[in-house]
């Protein structure tokens, strides 16, 4: 601990300010795999030091000393695709969903978040976005976005996909551009492989994710312009990314057979009525886990913020819910609840999508990583959570609130 402290001061380092030092002590530690009792020194916004020998610190050290007494700490959830803005739109103006405030995001536990234009890619743009995810940024939470929406061409802060990855440090992909569904502009295979080759190129030439995020709608086609691009071109299964694939039955096999080729496929933590034609999270995780497809390759993201219609036979809006990042936590209780281990469970919501997304430092609990955790209470439910090493929430309480929070 003393070398720790000494390293952190030595040349060439930043210094650490010592009143930003937090040691939290006797946390059962899922990282996300288990690695049982730990002590975390935070140093900032990172995580200076794990171990489970803890050395006498040096007295009159101004630290924040907390005991958990075992209480289980988690990374923060990496929730892929939400709504920075707020979504909506499709039954007029009035229907436009109002952006989340950034305690939507804490007491959910959701520490890094990706924003997305959806159907309102026209009163809502990539550089409204880029705004909000750097607003989210400002009050503490860890927050990128993907350039265009559902529609083609995308809408650009640069005028191509691949400059805006390449020179905007928020954007990591494009998406999310809409497929198999009414509200699309009904792409064809050669121009999303002409935007996925801009993806991909973007993404090699800044170190980014470099994705085509895809939101998969109802329609007949599902999967199978995906498969056309991985026949017809050389891009890695992995620049392919479609999202709200447990929507449809079906559609959720597609999508078993897609991860199995190599491409990461995205689970929505909507509700699923029992007469549904669908599958809730829960439900598709143990699908996919049973069906042996590679576990690196599924991910779960909320939507969160985003509108959830529900269009009759001529495409009108006859019903409509709001996503919220809520609903990720739920699912992960869910499937505790139904006997399975939490280490197994959380990759898919944190370890998992920080991979995909090339988010360094996310996603994992680990030294010389982002402090973004949680604690858990007795029951499995979020007590604290910390954000890049403050805490947000304490005792189930937003501490830290949006600037125009009440």
């Amino acid at each position: 601990m003393r070398a720790l402290l000494r390293k952190a001061n030595g040349a060439g380092v930043p210094q650490v300010t010592f009143s930003m030092l937090v040691l939290l002590r006797n946390g059962s530690v899922y990282a996300p795999q288990r690695l049982g009792r730990q002590h975390l020194l935070i140093a900032g916004d990172r995580i200076a030091w794990m171990g489970t020998d803890l050395a006498a610190l040096p007295a009159g050290l101004p630290i924040e000393e907390i005991d958990l007494n075992g209480a289980t700490v988690v990374p923060g959830l990496v929730d892929g695709h939400a709504h920075l803005t707020g979504g909506g739109g499709e039954a007029g103006p009035h229907t436009k969903v109002p952006a989340p405030p950034l305690s939507r995001y804490t007491t959910a536990g959701v520490t890094s978040v990706v924003g997305v234009l959806g159907t309102d890619d026209t009163t809502r743009t990539t550089g409204e976005l880029v705004t909000a995810a750097n607003g989210l940024v400002a009050e503490g939470l860890s927050a990128w976005c993907h350039t265009g929406g559902y529609h083609l061409p995308p809408v650009t802060l640069t005028g191509s996909v691949r400059g805006d990855i390449a020179f905007v440090d928020r954007i990591i992909g494009v998406g999310e551009i809409a497929m198999a569904d009414h509200r699309s502009s009904q792409p064809t295979v050669a121009e999303l492989l002409r935007l996925a080759s801009e993806a991909h190129v973007g993404g090699l030439l800044s170190g980014k994710a470099g994705i085509l995020h895809l939101h998969v709608g109802d329609g007949a086609r599902g999967l199978s312009q995906i498969r056309e691009m991985l026949a017809e071109s050389e891009l890695p299964p992995r620049v392919f990314n479609p999202t709200h694939v447990n929507r449809r039955k079906a559609l959720f096999e597609e999508a078993i057979a897609l991860a199995t080729r190599g491409c990461v496929v995205d689970i929505t933590s909507f509700e699923v009525a029992p007469e549904e034609d669908a599958w809730s999270a829960a439900d598709a995780l143990e699908r996919y886990w049973a069906a042996g497809a590679p576990l690196s390759n599924v991910t779960v993201s909320s939507d969160g913020g985003g509108c959830l219609p529900t269009f009759d036979a001529d495409g009108r809006v006859i019903a409509m819910d709001v996503g919220h990042s809520g609903s990720l936590w739920e699912t992960v209780r869910a499937l505790v609840a139904r006997g399975h281990a939490l280490d197994a469970i959380l990759p898919a919501f944190t370890s998992s999508v920080a991979t995909l997304l090339r988010l360094r430092g996310k996603g994992r609990i680990a030294e010389g990583f982002d402090a973004d955790l949680l604690v858990l209470d007795e029951l499995g439910a979020i007590r604290d959570v910390m954000c890049r090493g403050a805490w947000h929430v304490r005792g189930g309480t937003a501490m830290r609130r949006g600037t125009f929070e009440a």
